[in-house]
């Protein structure tokens, strides 16, 4: 692993500028244990914070309240990174979306390269939306500007 800085790269900032796949590490409410969920709802604001979209379906809403300790993993540029910050609300519902989201800022505490020595990465993991791609793409389009407008 190497040293930590305490902001997101310009490479790392633009990557985080579109959708990507990443994978929200939490604490668990309930248990106390770590989780971890992958999502794509995520948009880089500035440097030093990172928005994210998260359907108050979803467990990571009431992790992030009781607990705001997060780390973001992101895969690309050959390696894999470790954010970790601070999720705070930002928006509670989120703003002009179809259906009830939250919408937190992470602050960011540290960027860590943590891909184990002596490696990189081929290719960045990659996902196919396996619903109505239209709608699909609709709805990020929505979750987006939302986000950025928040």
């Amino acid at each position: 692993m190497s040293e930590a800085v305490a902001q997101l790269t310009e490479s790392l900032r633009q990557m985080l500028q579109s959708e990507t796949f990443v994978l929200l590490n939490t604490v668990d409410a309930e248990t106390g244990g770590p989780t971890s969920t992958a999502i794509s709802w995520v948009y880089a604001v500035s440097p030093a914070v990172i928005r994210l979209a998260v359907d108050h379906r979803s467990r990571l809403v009431r992790n992030m309240k009781s607990n705001p300790l997060v780390t973001i993993t992101v895969f690309g540029e050959g390696t894999v990174f470790a954010i970790n910050g601070r999720a705070e609300v930002r928006q509670d519902p989120l703003a002009g979306v179809p259906f009830n989201m939250c919408c937190f800022d992470v602050g960011v505490e540290a960027v860590r390269n943590a891909l184990f020595y002596g490696a990189q990465l081929e290719a960045a993991p990659r996902y196919a939306k396996v619903y109505d791609v239209r709608a699909a793409e609709k709805l990020d389009g929505q979750v987006f500007d939302a986000m950025k407008k928040a």
